[in-house]
C-alpha cells in the first residue's frame, strides 16, 4: 500500500497528476492539496510514501514548502517538478531536501516509470538521482555549471568568462556527456548532489 500527496497551486495541474499517479502499479492513495501550509497540515496528519511539489519560475512557494516538509519531516521523499530551464529553483530545491527534480513536460511513460522505481526501490531514479562516481570536470566546465547553477544564460556565463555563446555551449554538451544528463536541470541538480557545485 502507497500513497502520494501531490501540492501545486494550479487546479489542472493538481488533477493531471492525480490522474498520472492512479496509473501507477502500488499506488493506492494519491491526495492533492493547492498551497505549502494545506501539505504540511496534511503530512503532519497523515504521512505518505512521495510528496511531489510543483515549482514555477519567480514563484518560491514550492520551494518553501519543500524546505519547511524536510525540516518537519527530514525522512520525507520529496520530488519537485519543473521547467527544466529552471536551474535556479531546481537549485533551491535539491538545497531544501527534495531527493529529485522531474521536468514539466516528462512522458506519462516516463513519470510513471519514475514513480515506479521509486517506489520499489525507495531511490530516486535517473535523471532525479544517480549513484554514478563522480567526474572530473575541466575548470571551465566546472565554471559553466556553477553559472547555470546560478540561472545564468550562456550569453551570461560567456560575458562573464570572455568566451563566445557558442564557447560555453560547447563546454556545456561536454559537461552534459560526461555527467550523462540531457539539459541543464538534470546537470544541476547532478552537480548540486554530487557536490560539484553548491
Amino acid at each position: 500500500m502507497t500513497t502520494a500527496l501531490i501540492c501545486d497551486d494550479r487546479r489542472s495541474v493538481r488533477e493531471g497528476l492525480t490522474r498520472v499517479m492512479s496509473a501507477v502499479t502500488g499506488i493506492t492513495r494519491t491526495d492533492a492539496v493547492a498551497q505549502g501550509n494545506e501539505l504540511l497540515a496534511r503530512y503532519s496528519r497523515q504521512p505518505v510514501d512521495v510528496v511531489l511539489v510543483g515549482t514555477q519560475r519567480a514563484v518560491p512557494t514550492g520551494i518553501d514548502a519543500v524546505r519547511r516538509l524536510i525540516a518537519a519531516f527530514p525522512s520525507a521523499n520529496v520530488i519537485v517538478f519543473g521547467a527544466s530551464d529552471d536551474a535556479g529553483s531546481i537549485t533551491a530545491a535539491i538545497a531544501g531536501g527534495a531527493r529529485g527534480f522531474l521536468r514539466w513536460d516528462a512522458t506519462r511513460p516516463g513519470l510513471v516509470a519514475a514513480l515506479t522505481h521509486t517506489l520499489t526501490s525507495n531511490a530516486v531514479p535517473a535523471p532525479l538521482s544517480r549513484t554514478a562516481p563522480a567526474v572530473a570536470l575541466t575548470e571551465r566546465e566546472q565554471q559553466v555549471l556553477l553559472g547555470m547553477s546560478q540561472g545564468k544564460s550562456n550569453g551570461q556565463i560567456g560575458r562573464e568568462l570572455y568566451l563566445s555563446e557558442d564557447t560555453v555551449k560547447t563546454h556545456a554538451r561536454r559537461l552534459f556527456r560526461k555527467l550523462g544528463v540531457k539539459d541543464r536541470a538534470e546537470a544541476v541538480a547532478h552537480g548540486f548532489r554530487q557536490g560539484l557545485v553548491s
